[in-house]
């Protein structure tokens, strides 16, 4: 049997590393000083993809301008193109939450994909004579333009998914919408009774602010697209290559299939500048405020259902009670409220964060990372379970919507210019003090002709789809 350790060496000594790792000294010291979440890179796969093709983008360019040899070139990137397509994940050890800047997770990257190249060209693990995880995978790079640009391009995967999680809840909520086109009910401001409007008009409203909602993001998606490679420490781009840096985004815009990427204008700034994680931030939190705003309404329509507003039914998903028999709760909604609240915590991380960072470099781009990353994940699944168990089977109770209508003095608004404020007013206060619908006293006292009552409260009139 082999021996079960392997010894490697960085500036502060040697380190024992599992034999049979692809990762190395740097890792194994990352494994001893940041054991904080227990989440590691191996759960976020969009990160290690990201890491990857920065990497092999890297190798290419660095091959082009001669200088990376075209077999170590070609084993970085053929190791590169094997993680992207998903393979040594549970390499990527180091803990999400980490010092340095993201300099753990880029040391993880390297010596993972220097230690599969190797083995590629048919040497050991860790005969680094051969790949050098720094000299020949980092070349031409920093932590400081390497970290954040493959965490743009793994929150740029990300918001993908949740643009198509979007696209989808705003197709069930316009598809309720048309269903529910005929259901005349109760408007509500403050809570009381304002005018009648239909279901179909409720629904449509929420498919319209995501509507909203998905322009939002993808107008914050298009700013990540802006990159500092090239820049390797601060933006100078000491140790790159003349050339590298437009070469190696290049490369990126290939890989990726991203057309956009661009460099950014002054990479001093861009590495510097973490202003883009705080857009994104913003735009998430007003995501996740809208849609929790969204599920507190589906959570109050849905109420009772007998001592309740009891005007739609959600799909029952399990029992509610450990104590109330019958009893059904909206869970599904809860569980979107609870992540929209994660994410609206996750924006104050993130704007301390971005305030935090001193002169050339923020520390602090792992926490914004993880924050992220986490909050796109998170609201994506919600929105998926959101659309599939919830919105899709939700039902009317249409006839109690009819009963509350007929009921309700939110029609004598309506009936306002036709009777005029003062008149209109007094009709309202006795119908509530006597419980009897207003159209039953304009009616009795001759107010208005039944031609002109009936032209007045059709649902066409009463909704705005077109005047009376």
């Amino acid at each position: 049997m082999g021996r079960p350790f392997r010894t490697e060496h960085d500036l502060l000594g040697e380190i024992s590393v599992p034999a049979g790792a692809y990762y190395g000294a740097h890792t194994a010291r990352a494994l001893v000083n940041f054991p904080i979440t227990g989440e590691t890179l191996a759960a976020r796969p969009h990160l290690i993809a990201a890491l990857a093709t920065v990497k092999q983008a890297a190798a290419a360019a660095n091959a082009e301008l001669g200088a990376l040899d075209q077999r170590r070139a070609g084993a970085i990137q053929a190791a590169c193109a094997e993680i992207r397509a998903g393979a040594l994940r549970e390499e990527f050890v180091v803990d999400l939450i980490q010092g340095g800047a993201g300099t753990s997770t880029n040391m993880n990257a390297n010596e993972v994909i220097a230690n599969r190249a190797l083995e590629l060209l048919g040497h050991d693990r860790g005969d680094y004579a051969v790949v050098h995880p720094l000299d020949h995978v980092n070349l031409g790079q920093s932590t400081n333009d390497v970290y954040p640009t493959a965490v743009k391009l793994a929150l740029d995967r990300y918001l993908a998914g949740l643009l198509g999680a979007l696209g989808d809840l705003r197709g069930a909520f316009a598809a309720k919408a048309s269903e529910f086109a005929d259901v005349l009910k109760m408007g509500r401001t403050q809570l009381q009774d304002a005018v009648p409007m239909t279901l179909g008009q409720e629904f449509a409203a929420f498919a319209a602010t995501l509507a909203e909602d998905e322009q939002r993001l993808a107008e914050a998606r298009l700013l990540l697209h802006e990159l500092n490679l090239g820049g390797t420490a601060i933006g100078t781009g000491l140790n790159a290559r003349p050339g590298y840096r437009d070469l190696a985004v290049g490369h990126l815009r290939s890989l990726t299939g991203i057309a956009t990427l661009v460099s950014a204008p002054d990479l001093v700034e861009a590495t510097a500048d973490v202003g883009v994680f705080v857009q994104l931030s913003g735009v998430l939190k007003r995501v996740a405020v809208k849609l929790s705003k969204i599920c507190n309404d589906l959570r109050l329509l849905s109420s009772g259902p007998q001592a309740g507003f009891g005007e739609i039914t959600l799909p029952a998903r399990q029992a509610g009670s450990s104590i109330m028999p019958g009893k059904v709760n909206p869970v599904i909604c809860e569980a979107v409220n609870q992540i929209a609240f994660e994410i609206i915590g996750h924006d104050v991380t993130v704007t301390l964060a971005a305030e935090g960072g001193q002169l050339q470099l923020n520390a602090f781009e792992p926490i914004i990372a993880r924050a992220l990353t986490a909050g796109l994940g998170h609201l994506t699944a919600g929105l998926g379970v959101l659309t599939e168990h919830c919105v899709r089977g939700i039902t009317a109770h249409r006839e109690h919507l009819a009963a509350t209508v007929a009921a309700s003095t939110g029609l004598v608004t309506a009936l306002g210019p036709a009777l005029g404020y003062e008149t209109a007013s007094a009709l309202a206060l006795e119908a509530h003090r006597t419980g009897r619908p207003a159209l039953e006293l304009v009616r009795e006292r001759g107010l208005l002709t039944e031609d002109r009552l009936r032209a007045l409260t059709t649902p066409e009139a009463l909704t705005g789809r077109r005047s009376a």
